[in-house]
C-alpha cells in the first residue's frame, strides 16, 4: 500500500524553486544573494566574470552546499 501524498504549500512551492548564489574566499562567505532561477544564473555568471578565482555556487534554497 503506498502513502497518500500532498501537494506543497504555495511557501513550500515557491522555496523550491528560489536559488542561493554565493561567493567564497576560501572559507570565508563574501556575497549571498536568494533569487529566482533565471535571475540567479545571470547573477552566477556576473560573480563569475567578476571574480573569476573565487569558488561561486548556485544552490538551491535550503539545499546542502
Amino acid at each position: 500500500m503506498s502513502a497518500p501524498t500532498t501537494a506543497p504549500l504555495p511557501e513550500q512551492q515557491q522555496r523550491c524553486t528560489m536559488r542561493r548564489v554565493q561567493v567564497w574566499l576560501g572559507e570565508h562567505l563574501i556575497a549571498d544573494a536568494v533569487a529566482e532561477p533565471a535571475y540567479a544564473a545571470r547573477h552566477e555568471a556576473a560573480m563569475r566574470a567578476m571574480f573569476g578565482d573565487l569558488r561561486i555556487t548556485n544552490t538551491p534554497l535550503g539545499g546542502k552546499q
